[in-house]
Order: C-alpha cells, then structure tokens, then sequence
C-alpha cells in the first residue's frame, strides 16, 4: 500500500513563519491579536517590532484564537495535496483554539489529527520539527500524535519578567504586589510546565532571576529528566520579549553552565505569552529531544 503523504500544520505561537518550512509540508496557521479593538495577525500584520511598539503606547492588546473559518480554509487547501494533516497547535491549558480545532476535526474522517501537545514558543517548535523528523522515517500520523502527545510534558520553560505590569493587568498579581515589587526591583520567575503559566520565584534583579532560572534547569536536568540526559536527548534553547541582547549574554551562561546540552535557538518569545510578560523579559526552555 502506498504511504500516505502528511502534512503538519502548527500555529504562529511555535515561532515558525509562514515560509520557513514549507518545503518540508509545514503550513502555518496566525495567531490572531486585538489592539485597541483593530483586528491582527501574527506575522502578517503583526509584526514583533509592530507589537512592542504599540505595548509602549499602552494600547489595549489581547489575544483570541483562530476562527473556525480560517482553520478549515487552511486544512481543505492542504488537504487537496496531502492525505493526512497533523495539527500541532499551543497548548490546551493556554487557549481553546486546541479544543476547538479538535471540535472541528472530527467533521474530516480521520485525515485531520489533532495533536493536544502542551507547549508553546520554543518548545512547540521542536514538536513540529520531531514530527518532520518521524513523518521522513515512514510513521503514520497517528503514530507521530501518539508520540507527541506521550512526550508532550517532557519540556519546561522558566520566564524572568522584567515588570509586573502587564502580569498586573491580566489580574495575576494585584496593584498593590506590582507596586512594591517595581519599588524593591522584584523579577518574578515563571515557568511553562504543560499546560499553565505559573509562579515559579521571586528575586531581586536580572542577574538573580538567571541564577533562579539556572538553578531550575539543574533540578530538572538531575530530577524529572535525568533519564533523558544520560541519553543524550535533553536540548537548550532561550526566548525572549525584545530584548536580544539580554537573550544572548544568557546563551552564553546557559552554554558554560550545562556544556554538554547541545543549545537549539535563540527566538523571540510567542506573542500571545508576551501579551501577558510585556517587553524585557528573558527565558529558557529545555526539551527533550528523542534519538
């Protein structure tokens, strides 16, 4: 029997664009944004630097999910080349648009899967790349959406904000919290840990929230994931809010202190995260990688 031709389908939350790996049978759905009301979408009339400079105008900016229409649309575009499509969106503890999407695949017998992978950014990156990986050494797709949903927690990212602001508009922290905290210079330190965006430390200042972040790379590295390490299949890579030059002193910390991690990327953080962070902020992800 002839092996059925699949395509991957992923959202612009994985950081991946448009074009990049098209030849590879990637299509790329955009996340869409509201600024002061004004429709967007990511990449295409959202730009990163479009993004932070209307963060400094404190314009009101939210993020939505893609529309029904506009998913199908892509799929039966996609569908009319490819067999089968594996759908690889953001995390479901992060946006319905996976609930969604799951939903609607259901009206398409079996070509379309849907793959609940519990990540973002980065590591949702390294998903979609896994399963270019295991399409080319002849699985079927629901042997590669078995594989990614089993590894999907086998990934973490540790966030240091740079303010509390936009943490206190979207109701995480309380003014009060946020105002002491910009006083006394505190970095919170999230991480991304499957499906939710939760307090991981407080520290005072930059440096201090990378010796945080450093440390909670090690407790992994030597705990949850130490299996994976030994076989060599743990890789590092590094996000951040508009703040490159932040992001790449880091890369260099990262690279002295884990040397025999292999590092992966150094990419802008997903929008619909920053839209929660704001600008400054700096992050490390790890993620397992199988052999």
């Amino acid at each position: 029997m002839d092996k059925k031709k699949i395509a991957i389908v992923t959202d612009s939350n994985s950081g991946i664009l448009a074009e990049e790996l098209k030849d590879y049978g990637v299509f790329v759905v955009p996340m869409p944004f509201l600024v002061n009301g004004v429709p967007y979408l990511e990449n295409i009339t959202l730009t990163q630097e479009k993004f932070y400079e209307l963060l400094s105008t404190n314009a009101n900016v939210s993020t939505s999910q893609p529309s029904i229409g506009d998913l199908t649309e892509l799929w039966d575009e996609v569908l009319k080349e490819y067999d089968q499509l594996l759908h690889i969106p953001m995390s479901s503890g992060l946006s319905q648009s996976c609930a969604t999407a799951s939903t609607v695949a259901k009206d398409y017998d079996g070509r379309v899967l849907v793959v609940d992978n519990k990540r973002i950014s980065v590591t949702q990156k390294e998903s979609v790349i896994e399963a270019i990986k295991l399409r080319d050494e002849g699985k079927t797709a629901e042997e590669i959406k078995e594989y990614l949903e089993k590894t999907s927690r086998h990934s973490s990212i540790y966030i240091a904000v740079d303010t509390m602001k936009y943490l206190k508009k979207g109701g995480r922290v309380t003014a009060g919290a946020a105002m002491i905290g910009t006083i006394l210079k505190i970095k919170p330190v999230l991480q991304i840990h499957g499906d939710k965006l939760d307090k991981y430390a407080l520290v005072r200042g930059l440096q201090k929230a990378k010796e945080a972040m450093k440390a909670a790379v090690k407790n992994d590295f030597e705990g949850e994931y130490a299996e994976y390490v030994k076989k060599g299949e743990m890789t590092i890579s590094v996000a951040h809010t508009n703040c490159e030059s932040d992001a790449l002193a880091f890369v260099e910390e990262l690279k002295t202190a884990f040397p025999n991690i292999p590092f992966r990327y150094c990419e802008p953080l997903s929008l619909s995260v920053s839209c929660h962070i704001g600008p400054g902020a700096v992050a490390v992800a790890i993620t397992r990688i199988e052999k």
